[in-house]
């Protein structure tokens, strides 16, 4: 499994647009990605213009399906100027440990 978790501030201003995209990327990614096998947006409870994304893909070359896909090219477009800091958590992505990869559904 290639896990990430990754948390994201947005400009003031800029979060209900960029939550509408969002969430079409992490519909899309679930719906059209086989290699997706869960991508959760949370909002965080201290800060409202603070987002966590946590995203499973089968495997490191999933996401890097992923970071391709013509749903995410568009979230990345749209929201690339609503960002109040760089997103972290992308680049490195993190392992399984439970519940074990074989019995992830």
């Amino acid at each position: 499994m290639y896990v990430i978790v990754a948390p994201i501030q947005i400009k003031e201003g800029h979060r209900e647009a960029f939550i509408e995209a969002m969430l079409d990327d992490a519909k899309g990614s679930v719906n059209n990605e086989p290699g997706c096998l869960r991508f959760d947006v949370i909002q965080d409870g201290a800060d409202a213009n603070r987002i966590w994304l946590y995203e499973v893909y089968v495997d490191k070359a999933a996401f890097q399906a992923h970071l391709k896909a013509p749903h995410f090219i568009k979230w990345r477009d749209t929201v690339k100027d609503w960002f109040a800091e760089a997103p972290k958590g992308a680049g490195s992505g993190s392992s399984n440990i439970w519940p074990p990869d074989d019995e992830w559904k």
